[in-house]
């Protein structure tokens, strides 16, 4: 009976737990079109992201300067490298042009990426680069150059559709109108 009891206690406290945490989806075209949000509203929804991305540079010679991450040797060659772990939650920052999002993980806003939607991907706003070869592509985070591996293009942004839905809903009700 006790172990029941107890069973029954670690269920309810297992679902208590997993009803708090948010219910992510992918932020997809779609989404964003059907919704038609500005960009005051994108930057009160709470964006996450997918899968760790991990950015890498060459660390100059010489140079004992550290500004992201941490500094690892690969292929002979002292590497710096930055991750942003999945579900990190990010914030919008602006849009530079129609379906391109400038993100933010960190506090300051001169440290994004961009993300747009991909048709390969479903619609998903991925994370963009430029220069993509096979098996690297080139990003632009707090003024530097960053390459990140085909692995993770396709990291995109996630939100919980609850809360969206609820940033975007506007309602009135109309009052009526008598006759003077």
């Amino acid at each position: 009976m006790i172990k029941s009891q107890w069973l029954f206690a670690l269920f309810f406290c297992f679902l208590f737990a997993t009803s708090c945490t948010p219910t992510l989806s992918p932020f997809t075209e779609r989404l964003y079109d059907e919704n038609r949000w500005t960009d005051d509203e994108l930057k009160r929804i709470q964006f996450y992201l997918s899968e760790d991305l991990v950015l890498r540079r060459q660390a100059k010679e010489g140079s004992s300067e550290i500004t992201r991450g941490e500094i690892k040797m690969i292929d002979g060659k002292r590497v710096e490298e930055f991750i942003i772990r999945r579900n990190t939650p990010g914030v919008f920052l602006f849009s530079p042009k129609r379906d391109r999002f400038a993100v933010t993980f960190e506090s300051k806003d001169n440290e994004y990426l961009m993300f747009g939607p991909n048709p390969k991907a479903s619609g998903r706003f991925v994370v963009l680069a430029a220069d993509w070869d096979r098996r690297q592509g080139t990003v632009t985070y707090a003024g530097r150059k960053w390459r990140i591996d085909y692995r993770d293009a396709l990291a995109s942004l996630m939100v919980d559709l609850k809360k969206t839905r609820k940033v975007s809903v506007k309602s009135r009700t109309a009052q009526g109108r008598k006759i003077d």
